[in-house]
């Protein structure tokens, strides 16, 4: 396998952890750390995000770093537009900031103003909810959607000015969402129902559970170069996949319309540990475990080799730098 080039980020829950070669150094300690992103245009533009401590931003990739400046503290997730940089970060309860141009962070207030809103619920905590996801589109300054844990997949085509409800096929428990970088219209998800994808921008959905026996799926990534190829990781259900009990964990792959195929990384299976995160970098596939293991594929999971096994407590969140 081709070296991994470039680094990760790691977020750990408490701290963001940088992985190079083998090297792993902590370039960011914040209580509550568990989202990162990467600004597409300028990547040496990192944001995370933190539950009780807002955003916090890098301009010299990770050298120094600076408060964000949100008004809001529960930060849930965090995104940047490869359109046109602006900014998002979603929070608990759940609303939608944005900052554009070196603007003021302003909240995209109709999001909360949505039908379903007073259903949302997430159930560890059920008298909230928050913004488990955001997913500009690559392609289209507008196109942007908003995964509520747990409430559904909303959809805005006007940079979230104004959004449309829980997108008809999509699954209501969303954990993840993403874009093909270079195929315009396709969209995918992660739930805890299962999955789903779709052909037209994330208007509608279909359903992609053949070949699974686990339906709590949750880290996702989409290959660069075939949209048709994405992986998803799933467990039987939330306890097993967050808890202290095994997780009874699956990496899996899907191609075009083919049922799902499970991948062997190497280890024994089920797996124990949940695949918490899974990332492309430089072509390589990135499966972060939970409790701290990495590993990448060169060959779109044929074949795995560890990168880390130590340093790294556990993971939260992961982007490639």
């Amino acid at each position: 396998m081709t070296p991994l080039t470039g680094s990760l980020l790691v977020a750990t829950g408490d701290a963001l952890v940088r992985v190079s070669g083998r090297e792993v150094e902590t370039v960011l300690e914040r209580p509550g750390l568990q989202c990162v992103a990467v600004d597409p245009r300028r990547p040496e533009h990192i944001v995370v995000g933190c539950r009780g401590a807002g955003v916090w931003e890098s301009e010299d990739s990770g050298t120094t770093w600076r408060d964000g400046g949100l008004p809001a503290p529960d930060v849930f997730s965090v995104a940047v537009s490869a359109v046109d940089g602006a900014l998002y970060a979603g929070c608990e309860p759940s609303a939608l900031w944005v900052r554009r141009d070196g603007d003021a962070w302003r909240e995209l207030s109709a999001l909360r103003e949505l039908p379903s809103a007073p259903t949302w619920s997430f159930p560890p905590r059920p008298w909230t909810s928050h913004v488990r996801w955001i997913a500009p589109s690559p392609h289209d300054t507008g196109l942007l959607l908003a995964g509520i844990e747990l409430g559904g997949l909303m959809r805005s085509t006007d940079g979230g000015e104004t959004w449309a409800d829980h997108r008809p096929g999509a699954q209501r428990d969303v954990h993840q969402l993403a874009w093909h970088p270079t195929e315009p219209g396709r969209a995918y998800e992660a739930a805890g129902g299962g999955a789903a994808w779709s052909r037209d921008g994330g208007d509608t959905w279909e359903s992609a559970d053949a070949g699974r026996d686990r339906h709590y799926t949750w880290a996702l990534a989409v290959d660069p170069d075939d949209p048709d190829r994405w992986f998803l990781s799933a467990a039987p259900g939330p306890f097993e996949a967050h808890g202290n009990r095994p997780a009874r964990a699956a990496l899996y792959r899907r191609q075009g319309d083919d049922p799902w195929e499970e991948l062997d990384l190497g280890l024994p299976r089920p797996l124990e540990a949940m695949p918490y995160a899974l990332a492309f970098a430089a072509g390589t596939l990135v499966a972060a475990l939970r409790d701290g293991r990495l590993l990448a594929s060169g060959d779109a999971g044929e074949s795995w080799q560890t990168l880390t096994t130590t340093g790294i407590p556990r993971v939260v969140a992961l982007a490639a730098a």
